[in-house]
């Protein structure tokens, strides 16, 4: 009803800001997130902030507690490790698929979604030690136009699942990068194996991209074993 569209609006809002801030580590793994702080900083209610809070935790970038409210869910290498080989798994098959069956256009989206990639620098220019927020969307848009051809809304839904848990990870990485370290020479050469419809290869590249991000967090020993 129209009466409803403005808090609609405002828990959005208060939705997509909470995201970006866990996405990008800005609200930090494991700590507690306490409503009436968040409802001062923000300057909302309380209604939008929990409401806010209920989706983020059916995403499980957060974790509701009985009798204790909520907290930054928690990261740990044992996580890592599963995680980046069941992304790798489902990454891999929606671009096989893609390959397989995607048009014309869907080879113009992944050039064009690099060529932006190209144009942005990976670290914020006022703070190098954290990622760059815009090259971090084109990033989210250069991948999930690699696999946008799959044909599959539910293996897609999945994968987005799966790369927003990544890119927690990933954002910590940024830091303790190694400088040898070729990302865009990764991206390059990952857009023209799928171009050039070489699945194979594709599939290759990509599951070497995401275990070069995990070897840098698990090398450093920057994650608990459990958490």
């Amino acid at each position: 009803m129209p009466r409803d569209t403005p808090g609609l609006s405002l828990t959005q809002s208060v939705y997509e800001q909470l995201r970006a801030d866990l996405l990008a580590c800005r609200l930090w793994p494991g700590d507690r997130l306490k409503i009436s702080d968040l409802c001062q900083s923000m300057g909302v209610n309380l209604g939008a902030v929990r409401e806010a809070l209920s989706r983020l935790s059916s995403e499980g970038l957060v974790v509701a507690e009985p009798q204790r409210g909520f907290r930054v869910a928690p990261i740990s290498a044992t996580e890592l490790r599963d995680l980046t080989e069941v992304r790798i798994e489902v990454e891999a098959r929606c671009l096989r698929r893609s390959i397989e069956v995607a048009d014309v256009r869907w080879e113009t989206a992944i050039v064009a979604a690099h060529h932006g990639l190209t144009r942005l620098p990976e670290r914020d220019p006022d703070d190098p030690s954290r990622a760059n927020d815009a090259w971090s969307a084109q990033h989210a848009a250069f991948h999930r136009a690699l696999v946008a051809g799959c044909g599959s809304p539910w293996l897609l839904r999945l994968r987005d699942s799966l790369y927003d848990q990544s890119e927690r990870y990933r954002r910590l990485s940024v830091p303790l990068g190694r400088a040898e370290r070729e990302v865009g020479r990764e991206h390059r050469e990952i857009m023209e194996a799928a171009v050039s419809r070489q699945a194979d290869r594709a599939c290759a590249l990509l599951a070497e991209h995401f275990r070069a991000t995990t070897l840098i967090l698990l090398e450093v020993d920057a994650l608990g074993e459990d958490t």
